[in-house]
Parts: C-alpha cells; sequence; structure tokens
C-alpha cells in the first residue's frame, strides 16, 4: 500500500493536466511576493501529507499561491493551515502545532491530508472542469487508504466532490444526497463516518463564520470516534 500510495503522489507531482492551472502556478512560483521573495517555491501539484494507512482522512480544497504552492505541502504557509496544525495538535493528530515547510519536523500521527484540487487556483477558484479533472487522484488516494475510519470534508466542494466519488464506486448508503452543513456527520457503509466542517479559509475565520471552538469541535469527534468513545 504505500508504496503504491508514494507512485501515486509522483504521479501527481508531475501532472499538468489543466492548463490555466500550470500557468497560474508557475507564474507565481516566478513571481513570488515580497514576503516570501528570497525563498524557493514549489510550484508544482502539491501532494497528500501525512499517512497512507491512517483512520483520519481530512479532504481540503485546493493549495493557496503563496502557501502549499510555495512549500511544498497542503495547508501549510497559509492561515488555513495555522488553524488546521493547530486542532490536529490539540487533538493528538500531529505532533506540533504548526506546518512551516517540508523540514519543519511535522509528523501526522493516524491522520492524512489530501485535497481536491492539487494545483493553486487564481483566486482559489478552481473551475469545474478543473475539479473534475484532479478527483480521480483523490479517489484512487482514498481507495489506498483502506484503513480510514473518518473522513472530515473542509467546505463544500470538498464534501461534493468526497459524495460524487463515493457514489461513482458503487456505494448506496449516500441516497439522497446529505445537506453540506458545519458539524454534519453520516454514518456510511463499511463502517465510514463522514464529517463535513466549513473551511478555515480567512474569508470565515475572520467574519465568525467559522470559531476556534467551531473547528475543534470537528477533530474532537473525530478523536472519539477513533478512539471507541
Amino acid at each position: 500500500m504505500r508504496s503504491e500510495f508514494r507512485k501515486l503522489e509522483q504521479k501527481i507531482i508531475q501532472c499538468r493536466k489543466c492548463p490555466r492551472l500550470v500557468e497560474w502556478r508557475e507564474k507565481i512560483a516566478r513571481e513570488k511576493t515580497r514576503r516570501f521573495k528570497s525563498q524557493e517555491y514549489w510550484g508544482r501539484p502539491v501532494p497528500a501529507f501525512g499517512r497512507p494507512d491512517a483512520e483520519l482522512v481530512i479532504i481540503g480544497l485546493a493549495p493557496a499561491a503563496h502557501g502549499g504552492n510555495r512549500t511544498g505541502r497542503v495547508f501549510t504557509g497559509d492561515r488555513s493551515g495555522d488553524w488546521l496544525y493547530d486542532a490536529l495538535y490539540q487533538y493528538g493528530f500531529a505532533n506540533r502545532p504548526a506546518s512551516i515547510g517540508l523540514d519543519d519536523g511535522l509528523a501526522m500521527d493516524n491522520c492524512l491530508i489530501t485535497a481536491v484540487v492539487r494545483c493553486a487556483p487564481p483566486d482559489n477558484k478552481p473551475l469545474p472542469e478543473e475539479v473534475n479533472a484532479c478527483r480521480e487522484y483523490l479517489r484512487l488516494e482514498l481507495k489506498l487508504a483502506i484503513r480510514k475510519r473518518v473522513v472530515v470534508a473542509l467546505g463544500r466542494i470538498a464534501f461534493d466532490a468526497f459524495i460524487k466519488i463515493w457514489r461513482a464506486d458503487g456505494k448506496r448508503s449516500l441516497f439522497p444526497k446529505p445537506a453540506f452543513r458545519h458539524g454534519g456527520g453520516w454514518r456510511l457503509s463499511e463502517g465510514l463516518i463522514l464529517i463535513s466542517s466549513y473551511h478555515p479559509s480567512q474569508q470565515n475565520t475572520q467574519t465568525g463564520k467559522l470559531t476556534r471552538p467551531m473547528f475543534h469541535q470537528i477533530f474532537a469527534l473525530a478523536r472519539n470516534i477513533i478512539s471507541g468513545n
């Protein structure tokens, strides 16, 4: 499983399926932003981070232009990542509360973090055809993550992508389609539980739509399920 997962992630890193995303991610990596001018940007699709044998799988939207597209790690180098890794640390899924870069010593404990789209999109808004083109990578990752017990979908796009994958693989426990909401939970077939959460984007956190207690509630629930409480 691990070797198959590594091969898949290498394939993802080399992907050039979406011309608009390729052009944008490489443009950002060349031009940079002033505060990171001295850094070398990743500028490629961003692979999943964590353990393919994890019981908790987290699905985000896409790398940020100066976050994952710069650092090469999903949810790293931006405010969304600050929220996510702090919560994961608080509930025992990470060995430290912050993710800075590939050599910072951060390690996941029983957790895999991935995304619907692997390249930074302009304005953080991938086009529907880009979501469709990238969804197969997520489907294969979920298939290889055979020990998963909890899937946390961060935001409506991640939620919808997971449901499309679940249905396409012949699962029948999501009819009719559940309505996305923060803190929603659904028991699926094969013992899997889906939890939905607002995405920790600045738009959500700065407006108070998503607060830290609300966000931590998601991972407290995941921890209780995995720990059997």
